[in-house]
This record gives C-alpha cells, sequence and structure tokens, in this order.
C-alpha cells in the first residue's frame, strides 16, 4: 500500500471511529435499534471520506459483545461500570473490541484514535484514564504484539 493510500484509508478509519463513538454513545444512552442509528448516521453525516465498513463493524459488532468486553474492562477498572462517564464507558467498549477483533490495526493506533476522541469528547482528564485501560487491556489481548514492542 501506497503512503497516500495508507494515510487516506487512516483519515477515513478516524472518522469512522469518530461517528461510530457518537453512534455508540447514541445506543447506549437510548437504546435505539441499530440499523435506525446507523442509516441515521449515513443520512445526516457526509459518509464520501469515511470507512463506512469500519464503521458498520464497530457499530454493530461492539453492543454484540457488549458483555464481554465488560468482562475484560471490569477487572481493569478502578470502579464499577455504572460510575464511569458514558464516553468513557463507550470508549472502553470500543477500543477493547478493536483489540480482539481487529488485529489489522496496530495496539498503539487503537489507544491513540481512543486518547484522541476522549480529549475531543470527554471530561477534562478522561483521556489519561482511558490511555491506562486500554494500555491494560492491550497487555492482555495483545501480549505478543506489546512485548515486541511494534
Amino acid at each position: 500500500m501506497s503512503k497516500q493510500a495508507h494515510n487516506t484509508l487512516a483519515a477515513e478509519r478516524r472518522k469512522a471511529r469518530h461517528y461510530g463513538m457518537q453512534a455508540l454513545y447514541q445506543w447506549h444512552m437510548a437504546q435505539a435499534p441499530l440499523n435506525e442509528i446507523e442509516a441515521e448516521f449515513r443520512t445526516d453525516y457526509d459518509f464520501r471520506h469515511v470507512d463506512s465498513d469500519y464503521f458498520h463493524a464497530l457499530l454493530h459488532g461492539v453492543p454484540a459483545q457488549v458483555d464481554a468486553l465488560e468482562d475484560i474492562l471490569t477487572p481493569l477498572i478502578d470502579r464499577d461500570l455504572n460510575e464511569l462517564d458514558p464516553i468513557e464507558r463507550t470508549l472502553l467498549r470500543m477500543g477493547t473490541w478493536e483489540l480482539a477483533h481487529r488485529l489489522d490495526v496496530p495496539y498503539r493506533v487503537v489507544i491513540n484514535e481512543a486518547v484522541a476522541l476522549a480529549k475531543k469528547f470527554g471530561a477534562t482528564d478522561s483521556h489519561k484514564y482511558i490511555n491506562g485501560v486500554l494500555d491494560k487491556a492491550a497487555r492482555e489481548l495483545r501480549k505478543v504484539e506489546v512485548d515486541a514492542g511494534s
């Protein structure tokens, strides 16, 4: 893959995560059907420069695995899941899902993207919390990759 194609894919994935986080937040808060949320986002936002397959995978993958993701997260956090800010909880679910199911994405990219979204949407220091928890998750879910230092 050329550098330009790689950069384009990275930008399209970043937008997919941005919309994915918002859509998953909406699902968490309103419990609306995923297909309705997806249709709404595809209608209301310009998806020409979005990796729409990745958006779809996030939006449907996280809720399908939510219990397993939260089982992974529970021992890694310092409070009950229900005490987490909804943005933090959504980002931790997304990041953990990517670490567990998207081995094509380097663990550092997963963490960095979640941290960037936390800085944009989360509480003042939530990005530090997201970084710490996802780093612990990566050590469990991507041990070989983390140990290799890649």
